[in-house]
C-alpha cells in the first residue's frame, strides 16, 4: 500500500547540487512518487550556494528542507552536533552493508551512518587519447606531474583553443580549493601541522601553488581562475582540453557521445604524485541527509532508500546504459559483470580504493579529510584562503602575497577558535 492510499502521503522539499547524476535523478522523481503515494520539490543550486543554503539552514534551524544534499565534510560534523537524523533503521532491502566502507565511513561518525551516498568519488586524469598519440606521448598508468606539465605543454595549441589541461580555479572550498588542498598533498603540504598551525608559510606549499599557477599559465584556457566542476566539463566535452583532472563521476558523461564530441577517445590514469608517496586524488560523496528538524523524517527515509538502493541503479542501468548510473557508493555495482565492462569502471574504483582521509598527507596533520580538513572552522577559512590564491591565479596578486594573506587568516582564525 502506498502513503496516497493509507493517507499519509506529504511532499519532500529537497535541496541538491546542479551536477549532472542530480538532474538525473530529478527525472525519475514520478517513480517514486508512483512507489511511495509523496511528491517532491526541488530546489537546486550551484555547488557554492548549495553549500550556504543548507548550512544557514541547519545552524539557524531554519527548517526548508526534508532532505538536504551534503558530503563528507559535513556529515560526520552535523552528525556530532545532532542536526542530522541517524541512519540506523533502514530497511534490510537496502543493504547498508553493501555501502563501500571507505564512503560509509566518510559519512558516520561514531559508525552511526548520518547521510547515505548517492554516488561517491575519487578523482582522477581523463585525457584525450588522440591528442596524446598526436604530441608522440603515451600516458602511464600512474603518472608524475613533472610528465603532466609536459604532456599539457606537448598538446596545447591556443590559437585553435586547444588547451592542455583544464583544472579547477574557482574560489570556493569545494570548487577551487578542494583541489588545490588534494593537490598539495602530493607536493608534501598540508594545511597544518600538529599543534594546528597553518602552514602556508612552508616551501611545499610555494612549490605547489607555483607549479600549478605556472602550468595553467602555460597550457590552460583563458579564465581558468573562475572554472569549477561544471565549465570545466563544458570544456572538456567540446573537445578543448587535452587532460582535466577532476572527479571520478565525470567520467560518465565525458564519455557519453549525446553530451561529449570527444566520447570516443577518452582515457583514464590515477591522479598525479610528485614521488612523495601520496598521490592528488580526493575522496568525496553526495549524499542525503535528513536534518534533525523536519516532521516528514520517515518519508525522507523512503525516500533515501529508493534514490541510493540497489533498485535505482537497476532503472538507470535499464533506461540509460551502465556507464551512466550513479557510481562508486556500493561494491555491488563493481561486482557486477556488466558494469565491469564499463571503460572507467575499475580506474574509478582504484582511485577511490587509494585515497585514505586518515593518512593523506606526507608528514602527519591532526586532521582527517584529504581535500579538507574535517573541523567546523575549515568551510569558513577554506573560503577565504582560495579566494586569495583564485585571485594570484587570475594575476591579481603574486603567489607569494596569496600564501602571505592565507597564513595570516588560516591564524587568525584558528587563533580565536581556540586552538
Amino acid at each position: 500500500m502506498t502513503a496516497a492510499a493509507d493517507g499519509h502521503a506529504t511532499t519532500l522539499t529537497i535541496a541538491t547540487v546542479n551536477n549532472g547524476d542530480m538532474i538525473r535523478m530529478q527525472g525519475y522523481t514520478d517513480d517514486f512518487t508512483e512507489k511511495t503515494g509523496h511528491q517532491v520539490e526541488w530546489v537546486t543550486l550551484e555547488e557554492n550556494v548549495l553549500r550556504q543554503r543548507v548550512t544557514t539552514d541547519i545552524t539557524t534551524k531554519g527548517g526548508a528542507f526534508d532532505l538536504m544534499t551534503i558530503g563528507m565534510y559535513e556529515a560526520p560534523i552535523w552528525g556530532a552536533n545532532g542536526w542530522l537524523v541517524p541512519l540506523d533503521d533502514l530497511s534490510a532491502d537496502y543493504d547498508v552493508g553493501d555501502i563501500l566502507p571507505a564512503m560509509a565511513g566518510g559519512l558516520s561518525h561514531e559508525g552511526t551512518l548520518y547521510a547515505a551516498p548517492f554516488y561517491g568519488e575519487s578523482s582522477m586524469i581523463m585525457y584525450r587519447t588522440d591528442l596524446m598519440e598526436a604530441a608522440g606521448l603515451e600516458m602511464p598508468d600512474a603518472p608524475t606531474w613533472d610528465f603532466v606539465r609536459q604532456a599539457a605543454a606537448a598538446m596545447t595549441d591556443k590559437d585553435n583553443e586547444q588547451y592542455g589541461i583544464c583544472l579547477r580555479g574557482k574560489a570556493g572550498w569545494g570548487e577551487g580549493g578542494a583541489f588545490i588542498t588534494a593537490m598539495s598533498n602530493s607536493f608534501g603540504a598540508r594545511w597544518f601541522d600538529m599543534d594546528w598551525k597553518p602552514q602556508f608559510d612552508t616551501e611545499a606549499w610555494a612549490n605547489t601553488l607555483n607549479f600549478y599557477k605556472g602550468m595553467m599559465d602555460e597550457s590552460g584556457p583563458a579564465g581558468y581562475a573562475t572554472n569549477g566542476f561544471n565549465e570545466n566539463l563544458n570544456l572538456f566535452q567540446q573537445g578543448k582540453c587535452g587532460m582535466w583532472i577532476d572527479a571520478t563521476v565525470a567520467a560518465s558523461f565525458v564519455t557519453n557521445p549525446n553530451d561529449s564530441q570527444v566520447a570516443d577517445s577518452v582515457g583514464f590514469a590515477l591522479a598525479p604524485d610528485t614521488g612523495l608517496g601520496k598521490r592528488s586524488n580526493w575522496l568525496w560523496a553526495w549524499a542525503l541527509g535528513i536534518p534533525a528538524g523536519t516532521q516528514k523524517a520517515d518519508a525522507a527515509k523512503e525516500f533515501i532508500e529508493w534514490a541510493t538502493g540497489k533498485a535505482y541503479i537497476e532503472m538507470v542501468a535499464a533506461n540509460e546504459g551502465w556507464a551512466n548510473v550513479p557510481p562508486g557508493a556500493r561494491q555491488s555495482l563493481y561486482d557486477n559483470p556488466n558494469y565491469q565492462e564499463v571503460p572507467f569502471a575499475q580506474m574509478t574504483l582504484d582511485s577511490i580504493l587509494s585515497a585514505d582521509p586518515a593518512d593523506s598527507t606526507v608528514d602527519p596533520s591532526p586532521y582527517v579529510g584529504i581535500q579538507f580538513a574535517a573541523i567546523p572552522e575549515f568551510a569558513g577559512i577554506a573560503t577565504l584562503v582560495s579566494q586569495e590564491f583564485s585571485a594570484a591565479y587570475a594575476g591579481q596578486q603574486t603567489v607569494e602575497e596569496a600564501l602571505e594573506k592565507a597564513q595570516a587568516i588560516a591564524t587568525e582564525e584558528m587563533e580565536a577558535a581556540g586552538y
